[in-house]
C-alpha cells in the first residue's frame, strides 16, 4: 500500500464536478462506518442525524484569494499568473511567487502587463512555471485581485466561457471563510449552511474553527513511485487559544473530534504537544501522512472525494483503512457521486 499505482482508479468524466450543487447541503454524503465496514447514503443536511450530542466539528476558515491574473508578455502573447503568496495580517511587499502559464516561460527581467495598469517584471525564474514577480502600478497586487482577479479553481473544472465567476466567488469560499491567504478552497466545507450549522448546534454538537491556509504544494503531483517520499510544501496554520482549549476540553472529556477536511486533520495532528494537548498559535505543517500513521487527535473526517494517485488520498486511506476506503470510492462511482471540489462528500467514523 506504499505504490503510487495502489491510490490509482478510473473516474468517468461526467461524475467530475463541474459546478456546485444547488444547495451547499444538498450534496449527498457517504457515511463510511470503520467498526462495521458499511456504507450508508446520505444527504449533507442528514449530517445531525449521523453525529451524537458532545461530538465537536473542527472548521477551516481560511479565505480563498481570487489569485489567478490575466495579462500580456512584452511579445503580446496572453500569460496567465497563479499569485501563491497572499496577506493574512502581516504585511506582504508587492513581489510574490507566482505560477505561471504561457506558450513559453517568460525569462528573468521580462516585462508583464496587468489590468488596471498594473505590470510585473520577472525576478527569478525555476522549474514547474514558478517565477517571483515584483508587481508596479496605481493599486496593489492584492488590489487588482480583489477587483479583478478569478477564483483559482483546479484545472479537472473546465467550462466554456467565464459565466460561473460570479457564482464561483460566493460557491468556491465556504460559509467559514474569514482569514485570507488560500489558494484552494477546503473543500469539505463548502456544504455546510448557517441554516445547516444551527441545526447541528440544536443537536448538541460542537463547532469551533482554526485557519490553514491551502497552499499550492497541497496538490503537487507525486512523482515518486514510494509515496513515503513524496514531500509536501509547508503551510502556514493558525490556532486561536479559546479554539485549542474547546478541543483539549473536548478530548478530556472523551468526546469525538471530527475534522472537516484534510486540511483541519493535518493542523490538528501537526499541532499537538508530547503531553497531548493542542497548542495554540501559529505555526506551519509540511505533515504527510499515508498508512501506517497513528492518529492522535482525529476520531473522524468530513471529506470530498480526492483525485487518484493524490497525497489526500493516503490520508483518507491511512484513517478509514486502505481496503474499506477503496471499497467507498468504488461504491460511490458505481452510486454516481459528484467527485473533487464541487462534488459531493463523505464521512468516516
Amino acid at each position: 500500500m506504499f505504490n503510487i499505482e495502489d491510490y490509482n482508479y478510473d473516474l468517468r468524466q461526467d461524475l467530475i464536478a463541474q459546478v456546485p450543487s444547488s444547495s451547499r447541503d444538498s450534496s449527498r454524503l457517504l457515511f463510511v462506518d470503520r467498526q462495521k465496514s458499511e456504507f450508508s447514503d446520505h444527504h449533507f443536511y442528514n449530517l445531525p442525524s449521523l453525529l451524537k450530542a458532545g461530538d465537536l466539528l473542527v472548521v477551516n476558515n481560511t479565505r480563498v484569494v481570487p489569485a489567478r491574473l490575466f495579462g500580456r508578455k512584452d511579445s503580446g502573447g496572453l500569460i496567465e499568473a497563479l499569485v501563491l503568496e497572499h496577506q493574512d495580517g502581516e504585511a506582504l511587499s508587492d513581489t510574490r511567487w507566482c505560477l505561471i502559464k504561457s506558450s513559453k516561460r517568460p525569462k528573468k527581467g521580462a516585462r508583464l502587463f496587468f489590468e488596471n495598469g498594473v505590470s510585473g517584471i520577472v525576478e527569478d525564474s525555476i522549474e514547474d512555471g514558478l517565477a517571483r514577480i515584483s508587481f508596479h502600478g496605481p493599486q496593489t497586487i492584492d488590489n487588482l485581485m480583489e477587483e479583478k482577479g478569478i477564483m483559482p479553481l483546479p484545472p479537472y473544472i473546465r467550462r466554456d466561457d467565464n459565466g460561473f465567476a460570479g457564482l464561483d466567488r460566493e460557491r468556491y469560499q465556504t460559509v467559514f471563510s474569514r482569514n485570507r491567504g488560500a489558494v484552494a478552497a477546503p473543500t469539505a466545507g463548502l456544504h455546510f449552511t448557517d441554516e445547516s450549522i444551527g441545526r447541528l448546534r440544536l443537536a448538541g454538537i460542537e463547532l469551533v474553527e482554526l485557519t490553514l491556509h491551502v497552499g499550492h504544494g497541497t496538490f503537487r503531483p507525486v512523482r515518486v513511485e514510494d509515496i513515503r517520499e513524496h514531500r509536501l510544501g509547508e503551510e502556514t496554520y493558525i490556532i486561536e487559544p479559546d479554539a485549542a482549549e474547546d478541543i483539549n476540553r473536548a478530548r478530556r472529556a472523551k468526546r469525538r473530534v471530527i475534522a472537516v477536511g484534510t486540511t483541519v486533520v493535518r493542523t490538528l495532528e501537526s499541532a499537538i504537544d508530547a503531553g497531548g494537548e493542542i497548542v495554540a498559535g501559529r505555526g506551519k505543517t509540511g505533515l504527510l501522512i499515508y498508512p501506517g500513521y497513528q492518529f492522535r487527535v482525529v476520531d473522524g473526517i468530513i471529506t470530498n472525494f480526492h483525485l487518484p494517485k493524490s497525497s489526500l488520498l493516503f490520508l483518507v486511506a491511512a484513517f478509514g483503512g486502505y481496503e474499506l476506503i477503496k471499497k467507498a470510492y468504488m461504491r460511490a462511482i458505481e452510486m454516481g457521486y459528484r467527485f473533487y471540489s464541487y462534488g459531493d462528500a463523505m464521512i468516516i467514523l
